[in-house]
């Protein structure tokens, strides 16, 4: 028992960190949301000659024939098509629009001590022990039984919780954690203090988590 707590137990509120409001750490699936990079397959059954594969926009805009720009970012699958459907009405008799969203890397934030502290593109199924070795793999100085995982929440909320990464690299019996995408993963040096401070300066001050927590788009911010 520590600061962090039981090891690969959700982190405590209120012994060490009562300053940063986590939510308890959940493995609530949200619906997937576009974000800029993404790419969508749009197809019309009843006007095939409209189909076509786009890529969401660095402002988070798709454009398409016939209408006018349209807001993809921070949206789900059903809710753009919705849109979609409403913005081909004007121009199609009863359109159906179909919206397919390939597969993107996830994007996570890799700190601490790891060879190449960073942003970094994930793809396939991954999980912290593979972000962490695409970050450059462990410092000599790291403690891998202590990995810190923070994520949205269910509520928009951060979530924290800390993960053995030790038992994986001596037994293959790791507690990796799956990761999604605007995950932040980071390796404290021995000692709770370093993991403290990492909190304080990037995820309080410098909170490199707003990559995937909030989304600016001209003079839109999403939440």
């Amino acid at each position: 028992m520590d600061l962090l707590g039981p090891r690969g137990d959700p982190v405590p509120q209120g012994r060490g960190f009562s300053d940063i409001p986590y939510a308890d750490w959940s493995d609530y699936e949200p619906d997937y949301r576009f974000y800029p990079g993404d790419e969508i397959e749009i197809s019309l059954p009843s006007a095939p000659e409209l189909n076509k594969t786009v890529t969401v926009q660095p402002d988070g805009r798709i454009a398409l024939p016939l209408i006018s720009t349209v807001m993809a970012a921070d949206r789900t699958i059903g809710e753009l098509q919705t849109t979609l459907t409403e913005a081909y009405s004007g121009q199609l008799l009863r359109p159906q629009v179909d919206v397919i969203a390939r597969a993107a890397p996830l994007k996570v934030f890799v700190g601490g001590e790891v060879g190449t502290p960073g942003v970094f593109d994930l793809t396939g199924d991954s999980d912290a022990l593979r972000a962490v070795i695409q970050a450059g793999d462990f410092k000599t100085s790291a403690d891998r039984s202590k990995v810190i995982i923070i994520r949205r929440g269910p509520d928009g909320r951060a979530m924290m919780r800390r993960a053995d990464l030790l038992r994986g690299l001596k037994n293959g019996d790791s507690d990796v954690v799956p990761l999604r995408r605007f995950d932040i993963v980071y390796v404290p040096r021995s000692g709770v203090a370093e993991a403290s401070l990492f909190l304080q300066q990037y995820f309080r001050d410098l909170s490199p988590v707003q990559f995937g927590f909030n989304y600016a788009l001209g003079d839109r911010v999403i939440q």
